[in-house]
C-alpha cells in the first residue's frame, strides 16, 4: 500500500467517522428533545416540534453547550426539577444509544 493509498484510506475513514458522529448527534438530540418535551408536558406534534428545536439549537456552536443551555433554560422557565448533572447524564446515555443505533443501522 503506497503512502497515497494510506492517506486516501485515512481521509475516507475520517469523513465516514465525521458523518457517523453527525448522524449520532442529530439522533441523540432528537431523543433528548423528546425526553425534555415529556418533562415539559409536551406530547404529540408539540413534542416533535420541540425535538426539532433542540436539533436546530445544536447548530449554533460547536459542542454540546448550546443544546444543554437550551434545555436548562427551558426547564428553568417551566419549573422542571432536573439538575445540570441529570441533564448531562441523560445526554451521555442517549449519545451512547444513538451511536449504537447509527452503527447498527
Amino acid at each position: 500500500m503506497s503512502m497515497k493509498d494510506r492517506e486516501d484510506a485515512y481521509e475516507n475513514k475520517f469523513a465516514h467517522d465525521e458523518e457517523l458522529r453527525f448522524k449520532a448527534e442529530a439522533r441523540r438530540n432528537k431523543m433528548l428533545g423528546l425526553w425534555a418535551a415529556e418533562k415539559l408536558g409536551k406530547t404529540g406534534d408539540e413534542a416533535e416540534a420541540y425535538a426539532k428545536e433542540v436539533i436546530v439549537s445544536d447548530l449554533k456552536e460547536a459542542g454540546d453547550g448550546d443544546v444543554f443551555a437550551k434545555i436548562r433554560a427551558d426547564f428553568d422557565a417551566a419549573g422542571v426539577d432536573q439538575s445540570d448533572h441529570q441533564i448531562r447524564r441523560t445526554m451521555d446515555e442517549l449519545m451512547t444509544q444513538a451511536i449504537d443505533q447509527v452503527k447498527n443501522g
